[in-house]
């Protein structure tokens, strides 16, 4: 029997991409293969941990910071004696303990990077302004240097790095990760698709109209401050465009602020995090997909939209541009231009041909992302 120690900093019910992934790698170990999950937790345990095909280990997260990471590395360091192989879903959290407990049981340790932890937190605390490349080559100080050595040190030690990009494989290599030591697995996505129709669809929502959906953290890098700064011209183009952004983070208060401030509570609408079954509705509904972020290392948003047939406008940046092929499933277009969004969704909106054609091609382009194919070839890395 195979059995392999996943380390996370948060899981079910917590939403994120590690809270899925984890899930799904569990979910879907089958024959003699056993997985056992660490995670941070605001619960101690859910009775419905008990219903898993896997062990959950849960590290209380209102234990004050130092001792609940204590008590996650001996948690970790306990669980890997009776395992074979660790994979850690973040290089910090839970790579740190990971990576000595590790060490100390002398087992295997891959690390999944899907992004640079340490610009995220210097973006989020206002400690840089500079976007997630620039950031690679600048001076860092004080604690975000020491987040920013703590990861790549991780990702140097371990045995392989994971990232579900070519990008973020430049990235991480960057970092002086040896490159037979990166191994590029693309995340998979198992989207179900809502069976309403697009005015059903609607009719559910509340939002009538020309609909543009945008999903995603609200944070700065993600773009959502000029989607809102353009509608005024967008409605010049027509008075029936909606702009839905669907997610939750801290610039909520300062995007719900600059809506009211700029006239237009019914024209954008900002409605927080959404479950995947409501997603799937709210996509439905929509006339076309937006995201102009500045930063994406593989977006399942633009996978998710895809698979439910609706045309996407994306910014040029990072695993975009291996997902989008120019004019054939959908338009890439410079971050926060703002002439360059309203005229591809000027584009958009005019031809509906255009976004028939870039609807079609996306559901092809999503056939290959099979969830199936992003399990196998992790656990034949894992147990390789």
């Amino acid at each position: 029997m195979k059995k392999i120690l996943i380390t996370t900093g948060i899981f079910y019910p917590d939403i994120g991409g590690p809270a899925s992934y984890a899930m799904t790698l569990g979910r879907n170990s089958t024959g003699d293969r056993k997985i056992t999950i660490v995670t941070y937790s605001s619960k101690f345990n859910y009775p419905s941990d008990k219903e898993l095909p896997f062990r959950v280990v849960r590290v209380w997260r209102k234990w004050p910071k130092g001792l609940r990471h204590l008590i996650y590395f001996f948690r970790v360091f306990s669980e890997a004696k009776k395992n074979d192989v660790i994979l850690s879903l973040n290089a910090v959290s839970a790579g740190v303990p990971a990576l000595r407990a590790a060490r100390m049981r002398k087992k295997k340790i891959y690390v999944k990077i899907v992004g640079d932890y340490a610009w995220e937190i210097a973006v989020n605390k206002k400690k840089s302004s500079l976007l997630i490349n620039d950031f690679q080559d600048a001076a860092k100080k004080g604690f975000i240097k020491t987040l920013s050595k703590l990861q790549r040190q991780v990702c140097l030690k371990a045995d392989g790095v994971i990232v579900p990009s070519q990008y973020l494989a430049g990235i991480v290599k960057k970092w002086g990760v040896p490159p037979d030591r990166v191994r590029v697995i693309y995340n998979g996505v198992d989207f179900k698709e809502s069976e309403l129709s697009k005015e059903e669809a609607r009719k559910k929502i509340g939002i009538p109209g020309n609909i543009i959906v945008s999903i995603g953290r609200l944070v700065p890098w993600k773009g959502f401050k000029m989607l809102v700064k353009i509608m005024p011209e967008l409605l010049k183009i027509s008075q029936f465009f909606r702009l839905v952004i669907i997610g939750d983070g801290p610039e909520k208060k300062q995007l719900e602020a600059m809506v009211k401030n700029m006239g237009l509570e019914k024209k954008v609408y900002i409605v927080g995090k959404k479950n995947r079954d409501e997603i799937a509705v709210y996509l439905a509904a929509a006339d076309m997909f937006v995201l102009n972020s500045g930063y994406e290392g593989f977006s399942h948003q633009i996978l998710e939209a895809m698979a439910a047939g609706v045309p996407i406008i994306a910014s040029a940046v990072g695993g975009n541009k291996e997902v989008i092929e120019q004019g054939r499933n959908g338009f890439l277009v410079k971050y926060n231009d703002e002439f360059n969004l309203i005229e591809a969704i000027r584009g958009m909106h005019q031809s509906l041909e255009l976004r028939d054609e870039f609807a079609a091609a996306g559901r092809e382009t999503v056939a290959k992302y099979g969830l199936e194919r992003m399990i196998s070839q992790t656990f034949k890395l894992l147990e390789g």
